[in-house]
């Protein structure tokens, strides 16, 4: 059973698929392990530290020539698999639902595409789920640019020349990338408050010291679709929500944007009257930037002024965290694959709950249930 690990060549991708850590483990399964010349550079693994684990390296083509499971952050172009194993599996993140193409690729090439990104949400996939450990890096690395642009500080400070006020910040959707945004922003001294349309979530936002917004009043609407992620809001809440937010958001510093609803395109929750409410000099994250947006007029990886206000938002935050954004990845992927190693066959037999649920190519066709609806 060979496993390969090709360079990451996707714009902007800083993060590779596997570490020497989980090269060894991977070896103590009985794999053989290939990686490609370079593939860790840019997260600080260099080729020796591979090698030393006891993976093979080479070039791309050396390295997936009969390789049985190909490992990616970004699922590779089909191209670049020639040579690999009829069948084999490609395990990464292919954005099915934005790149339809490359999944009908993946079909006409034979090969087993596996997206990460659909790992469903139970208790026994927590350790294989990337969005969740990758969106868990990325609301830490949110504020700290946040922080960073404002240029003023955080905590509040009792100086002999004065009190300098702590920042107030508002976090906007409070899953995985929301939660650690609200505790990276305590550390950092701030007063913090957050919202989310699940009602669910208030009782997690107070738990960490922050001031819970939430729209009141508004009768059986609770948020919460499949898999602990938002729904889409009835008209009844969009409005009661706008009008509470453009409360809040007028008396903010800093506002981080986390909201993304799987499928489509992120909603809008900041809009540009908005965003002249606030003081000149405030921030805004759009965690969301690279799926639309939850902000008008952000754009990707670039720092936009509105009404004095900076609204900025990397297309791929965790990958400003290369190493440790590597190494959670990485993880991800060998506690999928182990979980469901065979010893006597040498290699993993997915089951049905969690091999049904990410895979979406097989035998020439695409299989999967969710893009067929």
């Amino acid at each position: 059973m060979k496993i390969a690990v090709l360079k990451e060549r996707a714009p902007g991708e800083t993060r590779v698929a596997a570490t020497p850590e989980t090269v060894k483990k991977f070896i103590a399964l009985g794999a053989d392990m290939a990686v490609e010349k370079g593939a860790g550079e840019h997260a600080a693994i260099p080729d020796d530290a591979y090698a030393e684990a006891g993976a093979a390296l080479g070039e791309a083509s050396e390295v997936v020539s009969g390789a049985n499971i190909v490992l990616g952050i970004q699922a590779p172009d089909p191209g670049l698999l020639s040579g690999a194993k009829d069948g084999a599996l490609v395990a990464a993140l292919f954005d099915p639902f934005q790149k339809s193409d490359l999944v009908e690729a993946y079909a006409k090439a034979g090969y087993e595409a596996l997206s990460m990104e659909f790992m469903p949400r139970i208790t026994r996939a927590q350790s294989m789920d990337v969005l969740s450990s990758q969106s868990n890096l990325a609301g830490y690395k949110a504020v700290l640019t946040a922080a960073d642009t404002y240029g003023r500080a955080f905590p509040m400070m009792m100086t002999a020349a004065g009190t300098v006020q702590a920042a107030r910040v508002f976090i906007m959707g409070v899953g995985v990338a929301g939660l650690q945004a609200i505790a990276t922003a305590k550390r950092l001294g701030a007063q913090v408050s957050a919202t989310d349309v699940r009602s669910a979530t208030k009782e997690q936002i107070e738990s960490l010291g922050a001031k819970a917004i939430f729209v009141e009043d508004v009768e059986g609407i609770e948020g919460e679709g499949s898999g602990g992620y938002a729904t889409e809001m009835s008209d009844e809440y969009k409005a009661a929500q706008a009008k509470l937010v453009s409360e809040h958001i007028a008396k903010q510093d800093i506002v981080i944007t986390t909201a993304l609803i799987p499928g489509r395109a992120a909603p809008v929750l900041i809009t540009d009257e908005q965003i002249a409410s606030m003081k000149p000099g405030s921030v805004i994250y759009d965690l969301a930037v690279a799926q639309g947006g939850n902000v008008e007029g952000s754009v990707p990886d670039d720092l936009v002024e509105r009404h004095g206000v900076k609204v900025i938002g990397y297309a791929n935050t965790p990958a400003h965290l290369a190493a440790d954004a590597s190494a959670l990845f990485a993880r991800n992927h060998f506690n999928f694959l182990s979980a469901f190693w065979d010893q006597e066959a040498g290699k993993p037999e997915l089951d049905e709950e969690i091999g049904d649920a990410i895979r979406l190519t097989k035998g020439g066709e695409v299989v999967s249930e969710r893009l067929k609806a």
